[in-house]
């Protein structure tokens, strides 16, 4: 029965990676656009409006259940393996580490979200652009360690 909960909260959990994933990927790629609007422009509101569902609703929700789900597995796998040697090892701190990263990123572009709201942006296109990426780099490294190092 443990074994079929734990699938499940795999599976779930790799559902909220992906939703979590897809708006730090196309959040920051809406600033972008966002730094060329006119204040108080017709674009310049539009996108404040999909910036704030997409942080709102898809984003923040799916990071905490990212969380949730992922402190649950943790604690399944105790259960399983009998505690904390399970976590010995460089992978799960790593891992844990590139998590916290992610999380830290997320909040940038909440705080950023926020200087939008306020037309108090001070950023440009060129520094969004090149966060654009580091969801997608911290990504790889998350999913290397969870399948090649974590077994």
């Amino acid at each position: 029965m443990m074994l079929a909960a734990y699938d499940w909260l795999r599976a779930f959990h790799i559902l909220a990676v992906i939703a979590w994933m897809a708006g730090l990927l196309y959040l920051p790629r809406l600033y972008v656009y966002h730094c060329a609007a006119t204040p108080g422009g017709e674009l310049d509101e539009t996108l404040k409006l999909q910036e704030q569902r997409l942080l709102k609703i898809i984003m923040n929700p799916a990071m905490i259940v990212v969380w949730i789900l992922g402190l649950a597995l943790i604690w399944s796998n105790m259960e399983r393996a009998g505690g904390w040697a399970v976590f010995q090892g460089w992978a799960w701190t790593a891992k844990f580490v590139l998590v916290i990263l992610m999380t830290g990123l997320h909040m940038v572009f909440s705080a950023r979200f926020k200087r939008f709201q306020n037309g108090t942006n001070d950023w440009s296109d060129k520094r969004y652009r090149m966060l654009n990426e580091v969801p997608f780099v911290l990504a790889i490294a998350i999913v290397l360690i969870a399948v090649v190092a974590l077994k």
